[in-house]
Order: C-alpha cells, then structure tokens, then sequence
C-alpha cells in the first residue's frame, strides 16, 4: 500500500451507560442529572471510528490519525486517561458543551472550523472518520455537516469496512436495509466515513502508547479552544423511554408454537 491518509477522527464523549441517566431542566436549559458527577467514556460509534483509523494508518507508512473532541475538558482528561492506551492519535480539544441537547449545526461547523485549523493538514489525503450514529442523541447529521463545511462531498454513512485498493481507489462497504451493504468504490481522499460498529474489536490497553498520547493529550487539553453554544433547539418535556418487559417461563413449547406466538405479538 502506498496511499498516506491523514486521518481526522471526530469524538464525543457520553455518560457511562450503566449509570441511570435522568433528564432535568437548569438555568442553562436541558440536561442530565448530576451530569458532572457522571463517569465518562468515548462515544462506542467514534470508537469505533478511531480504531479503524489507528488500524488503517498502522497499514499505510507515513500516515496519521488525529482525534478532534468537543467537551468539558475535565471530563475529555478523564475519558482520556483509558482511550489514549488503545492506540496513537495527536489530540485536538474544543472545550465546550457535551450531551444530547445541543444543536448539531453549531457543533458541526466548531468541528470543521477545528479541523481546518490542524497544522501540517494535507487535505488532498484526508478522510474525515467518525460515528455514523451518537449514544447521546444520534441526530445522524453531524458528520454530514462536517463534510460540507470543509468542501467534501464524497460521504458515506453506516460503513463497516473501508479497503484500500492497488489502485489507490477505496472499496467501501454501508449498510442498509436486510442486513446487506451497499458496495461503493471511491477514488480516494478526501472522503467522508461515518463508521457503523466496522469489524475490529477494541484493542487492548498499551501502556507504552499510552504514555506516547499523554505527552501530547495534556498540553492539548490546555490550549483547548473554547466553543461558545448559543441559541438551537427549544424542548417542551424530555423523558426516559418507558421500559416494558413480559417474561413468561414455558418448557418443551414447539418451535411453531413459539413462531405464530410471536406472528401474532407482531400483528396485535
């Protein structure tokens, strides 16, 4: 392979899943309950953006992956103290606002103006990675948004594998309808890739990449641009989703039982 990829990885952070999240309405207008007090981690979808990314650039010589995160910088320093063992990035800090509540837009054009400004950023080898979907709101336009600003309009959303080929051509798979992909061939940088779950699992801690990030996460996090998020949408009531669950324990039930059960369940 001879492509070299600057790669630009876009990635929130969200509150722990395993924590009861409770929509409440302060001063500054909707948000979590306690959300301050709340453990962090990397949006699962941008992690997934950023491994792929790690994993491409490892296989492309002279390649290089950037992370490009919009938050508290309290909390981004917290996220960073387990994302930055998985694998090398040089990291880009907005410190602003994070969560379900803020406007798409406004965070789109924060992260193309940030991206714009990466020194030594050759964009004829830039491919702009991130979640196709977001754990905190899955608007599902923010990295279209990006892609805009920045003048890329070949994009491409649900993607689960990104091949480079002989040709310096990119073979991308997206997913639709049925459980099948849409094959699509691009002729190379710059692209747009809003990664669905890919095919690579998280990798491993690496203390000593971790201790190569840190050199450069913490000074990062001091020069951190502030992003000011004014005005966007307005909420009448915000709620949890009520969970509903019905068990019943059957044994030695008949397969076509159980399917006209369900046929039924489906069509009530």
């Amino acid at each position: 392979m001879s492509a070299v990829y600057h790669i630009v990885v876009c990635g929130g952070i969200v509150p722990d899943p395993l924590q009861t999240l409770e929509p409440v309405k302060g001063p500054a207008g909707w948000g979590l309950k306690n959300e301050l007090m709340l453990p962090a981690i990397l949006d699962p979808w941008a992690g997934h953006a950023l491994f792929e990314a790690a994993n491409l650039a490892k296989n492309a010589p002279g390649s290089k992956v950037w992370l490009v995160s919009m938050g508290p910088k309290a909390k981004l320093q917290q996220v960073m103290m387990t994302i930055a063992q998985k694998v090398p990035f040089e990291l880009v800090v907005l410190d602003g606002p994070a969560g379900g509540f803020v406007e798409v837009a406004t965070v789109g054009a924060a992260l193309a103006e940030a991206i714009d400004a990466i020194p030594g950023l050759d964009k004829s080898k830039l491919l702009v990675f991130g979640g196709w979907q977001s754990a905190s709101r899955g608007a599902g336009a923010t990295m279209q948004i990006v892609g805009e600003k920045l003048g890329i309009f070949d994009q491409f959303q649900g993607v689960d594998k990104f091949e480079p080929q002989a040709d310096g051509s990119i073979r991308v798979l997206e997913r639709i309808e049925g459980g099948s992909y849409q094959e699509s061939v691009v002729a190379g940088p710059p692209a747009v890739v809003g990664w669905a779950t890919g095919e690579l699992p998280e990798p491993p801690n690496n203390p000593q990449v971790g201790m190569q990030n840190m050199r450069l996460v913490m000074p990062a996090l001091q020069k951190a641009k502030p992003v000011k998020i004014e005005g966007g949408p307005e909420y009448v009531g915000v709620q949890i989703p009520s969970q509903k669950r019905e068990t019943r324990i059957v044994k030695d039930t008949p397969v076509e039982t159980i399917a006209k059960e369900i046929i039924d369940w489906l069509n009530a």
